[in-house]
């Protein structure tokens, strides 16, 4: 059955949730400094940058997921790896710090919403994203940002579980090594969302305005 991405990407019903697109995590003192460096590779911020600010222009609710780490670590998850590799890091994420902000190049403007958690996979968990959405009139969401291991992947299905419409730009999200993101995404995510390009949102947007 052919998407009616037009109709999908309605801005009255639409909203663009970026995930852990950070200074902590893209820029040069990144906590996964091989995920930074893909995302640089792959112009993910540039990208990004283009999508929220089509999004901007047409009206579209922007909220941003950050993730917080306090730095003496009190109510992070021990549970994974993950979480002990972030720990032994020694990066603290603490709210409102410079590593926790949002990157420049797309900051946080008026109007828009910036959720934090200090747990959890995804900015869906241990945020109010969900009933936000809801309060907003919400049944799309294109998803931005990083990365398509974990966050951008549990993030796509804890939205689907929710009942919303899923939109994947597949050039503004990013994972590692870059073939196994491509591979999750044409296996699994391409199941849950729709994918597509940053180009091919905007020029929806544009051509709905």
């Amino acid at each position: 059955m052919a998407i009616d991405l037009q109709a999908l990407l309605d801005p009255a019903h639409t909203a663009v949730v970026t995930s852990e697109i950070q200074n902590g995590i893209l820029g040069p003192q990144a906590i996964f400094p091989a995920l930074a460096e893909q995302a640089r590779a792959q112009r993910l911020v540039d990208h990004i940058v283009e999508l929220v600010n089509g999004a901007r222009a047409a009206g579209v609710v922007v909220i941003h997921g950050l993730a917080h780490r306090r730095a003496d670590g009190l109510g992070d998850n021990t549970n994974a790896r993950l979480f002990a590799a972030a720990a032994k890091s020694g990066f603290a994420m603490e709210p409102g710090s410079e590593l926790a902000d949002v990157v420049s190049e797309v900051g946080v403007r008026d109007g828009e919403l910036a959720l934090g958690r200090l747990h959890g996979l995804n900015p869906y968990a241990g945020t109010d994203l969900d009933p936000l959405l809801r309060n907003l009139g919400i049944t799309t969401v294109v998803v931005v940002g990083v990365s398509v291991n974990v966050a951008v992947t549990n993030l796509v299905m804890d939205l689907v579980n929710g009942g919303y419409q899923v939109v994947l730009p597949r050039d503004a999200v990013a994972g590692i090594p870059a073939d196994y993101a491509d591979s999750l995404i044409d296996n699994t995510l391409s199941l849950l969302a729709t994918v597509t390009t940053v180009a091919d949102v905007v020029g929806h947007w544009r051509a709905g305005g």
